[in-house]
């Protein structure tokens, strides 16, 4: 991929899909105003139709500060909101940034020392969770854990290098608009399957685990089972359009959900009589060894303490994988086109 030369303190077009974040919202925009970056610096907010008072707060955000644009997305759907901030900002530079994530202040200046370092087309750093509730102090530890996302390099402190993704990113903008763009057609993972386009293409991209960011997950389960069962459902459509190049991770949560499944049903057919307690019987293992594992992924998640935490911790998990997972089989199924991320409705 051939790109121009990248000056010293190239200007940044920060890109925000905003959907019912008035809880978070106004603290994400002041991390990107208070950058130690000394280079040209605008914010582009993609206001979704939101039902709380996001777009108020957005607007009051624009009036005070001149570095402050918005945009409308009446479609809401995260791709799109993004290529509508991206094609209405101007600099050479394209960081996605979130409503419900905080920046910390040398995120920008370490992200294009990285860039420039390396020649990479892309960088993202650490996604460190962090909750305010009970609950989501759960779901952020969870987020946190091998245990519960695992694989990406971008939910734990790994090395730096070369990364098949990156959590949220700071872009060369000619890369994004080499492969054309986020496809608008794929509601939950878009991040992964333009990261693989740039990668198709010949650029890099990089993991830096100076960078942090903070992020504010799902603050109950309902929302957390929303989220993940709409992000297994896209995940699986990934894995049908780019055959032999998703990860094998991509799958185990669904053949959890599968031999849960089997096991359940087999065991109601035992009970009644139909099937007899044979050799079949060792299907059961599976949901037995989940069950263990998770009891010891509880023990271990970070930042948890005293047996509710824990509790929440074990529920968390639980959530993830299943809902994942469930949500995978549907997009299997061909099922996907139809689901929605409704958890910030």
């Amino acid at each position: 991929m051939d790109l121009s030369p990248l000056s010293e303190l190239p200007g940044v077009s920060y890109v925000m899909p905003v959907l019912n974040e008035e809880d978070y919202l106004e603290d994400a925009v002041r991390t990107i105003l208070a950058q130690d970056y000394t280079g040209e610096k605008e914010i582009v907010l993609a206001l979704g139709p939101s039902t709380d008072r996001s777009d108020r707060i957005a607007e009051d955000l624009a009036a005070q500060d001149p570095r402050v644009g918005l945009v409308h997305n009446p479609g809401r759907d995260i791709p799109i909101a993004l290529n509508l901030a991206i094609a209405a900002s101007r600099h050479p530079i394209v960081a996605r940034v979130d409503a419900h994530s905080e920046l910390t202040p040398d995120y920008t200046r370490r992200g294009i020392e990285a860039l420039r370092r390396e020649g990479a087309v892309n960088v993202g750093g650490v996604m460190r969770a962090a909750g305010r509730t009970p609950v989501q102090r759960a779901i952020a530890s969870a987020y946190n854990s091998p245990y519960g996302l695992g694989g990406g390099a971008y939910h734990g402190d790994g090395e730096a290098g070369p990364a098949e993704s990156a959590y949220l990113g700071i872009f060369r903008r000619e890369a994004i608009e080499a492969v054309g763009g986020y496809d608008e057609g794929i509601r939950r993972g878009e991040d992964w399957e333009l990261n693989l386009r740039i990668r198709r293409a010949g650029g890099l991209v990089l993991f830096e685990p100076a960078l942090g960011v903070v992020y504010r997950p799902r603050a109950s389960f309902g929302d957390l089972a929303r989220q993940f069962f709409a992000t297994g459902a896209w995940r699986a459509v990934l894995v049908r359009r780019h055959v032999g190049e998703t990860p094998w991770r991509f799958f185990a949560p669904g053949t959890l959900v599968m031999a849960i499944a089997i096991s359940l049903s087999l065991l109601v057919l035992q009970v009644l009589g139909a099937v007899g307690w044979s050799w079949w019987s060792l299907v059961h293992l599976a949901p037995v060894a989940y069950a263990a594992g998770i009891l010891f992924a509880a023990a271990r998640l970070p930042d948890l303490r005293g047996p509710v935490d824990r509790l929440l911790g074990a529920a968390t998990l639980v959530t993830m994988h299943l809902s994942w997972g469930s949500g995978f089989l549907a997009g299997i199924a061909g099922f996907a086109g139809r689901t929605v991320d409704r958890s910030r409705m």
